[in-house]
């Protein structure tokens, strides 16, 4: 099984901390280049140091907020031009949680933004280089509320299901020049996303935190919550070439919490 990425350039967005933070880790230890995006320089700069360097390894930051659609266009843009992409991570903080009649029509605005158009944007910039390589990795992290919507979770269900639906449509046109897309969807990992959904519903309906967590575990066939790393590990094998016949799924890893086949 050929799960070398020796040689190879990924772009990890989110990059500087949990699941996107562990997917760098992930390639770099099977020896793609990498570059870390993220809005925070200090974060930035500490995720960097994580990665292990080896001699023929060159590891990078992109200080980028995925909010501003002008500023992804000409950094991505200045990016491709020193060096082509092969592997590209969208994977961006989600919507706040709450009811979907509770949101306002501009925060569906700011998150398809952030999640689809940027991505747009970083694809179409990539393409060219993938396409002249004749190998592409798109990877898209994305939630199991494609599948089945999370409940509090109004906007963010929305946008995820947009994403997958961009995704899969554009998995059928790249597909011939040997380049894939797929997503993945992690279920309650331990991540501060999660730490922030439990202490709003603990908060909405005063109960305490702990109760809120046991209560999500027992949803969970393995009765307990996902670690970045084992979300990373998927994201690491669908990078490789030993996944070139993998295209246009999304994948659950979620200890089997989603409730359909």
């Amino acid at each position: 099984m050929n799960l070398s990425l020796t040689g190879k350039n990924a772009l990890i967005c989110g990059g500087s901390r949990g699941i996107g933070l562990a997917i760098a880790k992930e390639l770099a230890l099977l020896g793609a280049n990498c570059t870390i995006v993220a809005r925070a320089e200090k974060s930035l700069s500490e995720s960097v140091l994580h990665l292990d360097i080896a001699l023929r390894q060159t590891h990078k930051t992109m200080l980028l907020d995925l909010c501003d659609t002008d500023a992804v266009k000409v950094a991505i843009a200045e990016h491709v031009a020193n060096e082509p992409v092969h592997i590209l991570v969208n994977n961006s903080g989600g919507p706040p949680a709450g009811p979907i009649t509770e949101a306002e029509p501009e925060i569906f605005e700011k998150y398809f933004k952030q999640h689809i158009i940027s991505s747009q944007i970083m694809v179409q910039a990539c393409l060219p280089g993938m396409k002249e390589a004749g190998y592409g990795r798109i990877i898209n992290v994305v939630s199991t509320s494609v599948r089945i919507p999370i409940q509090n979770l109004g906007v963010s269900n929305t946008i995820r299901g947009a994403v997958a639906s961009w995704a899969k449509s554009l998995s059928n046109e790249v597909a011939e020049f040997g380049i894939t897309v797929n997503n993945i969807l992690p279920g309650y990992t331990k991540t501060e996303r999660l730490d922030i959904l439990m202490a709003h519903i603990a908060d909405k309906r005063k109960i305490m935190l702990e109760d809120v967590e046991k209560e999500m575990i027992v949803e969970i066939p393995v009765r307990r919550f996902g670690e970045a790393e084992e979300i990373a590990a998927l994201a690491a094998f669908m990078a490789t070439p030993a996944a070139a016949y993998l295209n246009g799924t999304s994948v659950p890893v979620d200890g089997g919490r989603t409730g359909s086949i």
